[in-house]
């Protein structure tokens, strides 16, 4: 991962689907208050891998549906899968290490002597694994008399059952853990092993996660059966490893406090900008607070007043300038002035939250900072790839930045608001 020039200072390993996603959260708070503690507190220095048993298929169909983040890494298909960035290029590596005793056609032409199995949609069968459904009632036997009959055939593989429905039959070197292995394993050989591992989950094919040496855990409170299981027989003895109180997002949020891993108080848990303090000048910080506010005032969450836009202006160059994406070019302050007329209109919900924040200093106290600004309004969703340029404050006059200059151009196949969700997304 070339995106730090040294160790992460944490490297968060997280499932999806009722791990970092609450499904049962409409409003995605939970995902929300991780988002903007992640964004101000962490993009900067640290790394976020997402972990799913989801295709790549359906994995970009959970982010046209959730406002999620954008990972450094991402592992899908239970492991056999792992990419790098928002272009998700593969790891050719990894691929070559799962291709050992493994054959894909074997295990289809086992598989199919055993009608208790059904098979999962087409999205779902990748080179290195394949997807049923079996009975819960069912499933040990299965997986018992499947197993010995691959390895009749010559093959070395690992059947997973989770869900109490999900059954996937990975090459023995596959799975959450050995790929999260395999990712350590690569930052120590390059000097860069991360100072401290969160690995998250819910379900039975996060489990390997948690074996892991000297990472910690959290199990959402949320977290089914099946791993609490595994947990009190492999490691209830095991300090790292923790049972969230908290729900999927706001558990990971706990298990960082918990473990005293770095800040866990979201900006979105905070009434006003004002209580938001940071130790160390982070432009990343800057950004989440501004956009945040945002938020809350087309919601009406703050007070509308002539005072808090004031505050605004006060923050930003007097001959600043934005840059609209159509092009338009208007000095700041006027934009500013021009929110009086936006207070409350929050368009079915509307949520904002930034994402990929990266900043370079390009003076002794200038930053030049590049972000996804996203919208969210019922289902109708917009982004802008903007780029700002924010100079420190001296100290004597008070912490924090001034917005000098910002550029926003819609990012590829988004537009407008009420136009789709970008489809890479």
């Amino acid at each position: 991962m070339d995106r730090l020039n040294n160790p992460a200072r944490l490297m968060i390993v997280s499932d999806l689907d009722h791990t970092m996603v609450d499904h049962h959260d409409s409003e995605n708070l939970s995902l929300l208050r991780f988002n903007a503690l992640w964004e101000a507190n962490y993009r900067h220095d640290s790394l976020l891998v997402f972990s799913t048993g989801r295709s790549p298929t359906l994995y970009k169909q959970l982010r046209k549906e959730k406002p999620m983040l954008t990972p450094d890494i991402t592992i899908m298909s239970v492991g056999t899968e792992i990419t790098y960035g928002n272009s998700m290029v593969p790891d050719n590596g990894w691929v070559q290490f799962l291709n050992q005793k493994w054959d894909k056609n074997i295990v289809m032409e086992e598989t199919r002597k055993f009608p208790e199995l059904k098979l999962q949609s087409e999205t779902e069968q990748r080179p290195h694994k394949v997807s049923f459904y079996v009975d819960k009632d069912k499933a040990r036997d299965v997986m018992r008399a499947l197993s010995e009959q691959l390895e009749k055939r010559g093959l070395d593989v690992k059947i997973i059952y989770s869900g109490g429905m999900d059954l996937d039959i990975l090459p023995q070197g596959a799975g959450k853990g050995q790929a999260l292995a395999y990712l350590l394993k690569k930052f120590k050989a390059e000097g860069k092993l991360p100072n401290n591992t969160l690995v998250c989950g819910d379900s039975g094919n996060d489990a390997e996660l948690f074996s892991i040496p000297d990472v910690y855990g959290v199990m959402v409170s949320n977290a089914q059966e099946e791993l609490l299981q595994w947990h009190a027989e492999n490691a209830k003895n095991n300090p790292k490893i923790i049972h969230a109180t908290e729900r999927c997002a706001s558990g990971i949020i706990q298990a960082i406090g918990q473990f005293s891993l770095g800040p866990n108080t979201s900006p979105r848990d905070l009434k006003c900008s004002s209580e938001c303090k940071m130790e160390d000048t982070n432009p990343g910080h800057e950004i989440v607070k501004f956009y945040l506010f945002y938020e809350r005032w087309r919601r009406a969450e703050v007070e509308n007043s002539d005072q808090s836009l004031e505050k605004l202006k006060a923050v930003c160059y007097p001959s600043g300038v934005f840059i609209h994406p159509s092009g338009v070019e208007r000095p700041l302050h006027d934009c500013i002035s021009a929110m009086k007329n936006c207070y409350g209109n929050k368009r079915k919900g509307l949520r904002v939250w930034v994402d990929r924040v990266s900043s370079a200093q390009i003076s002794s106290d200038t930053w030049l900072v590049k972000f996804d600004k996203w919208e969210l309004s019922g289902e109708e969703w917009q982004c802008c790839r903007t780029t700002v340029i924010l100079r420190s404050r001296a100290a004597s006059l008070s912490d924090g930045f001034t917005w000098m200059h910002v550029h926003q151009t819609w990012l590829e196949g988004s537009g407008h608001v009420g136009g789709d969700m970008p489809k890479h997304k």
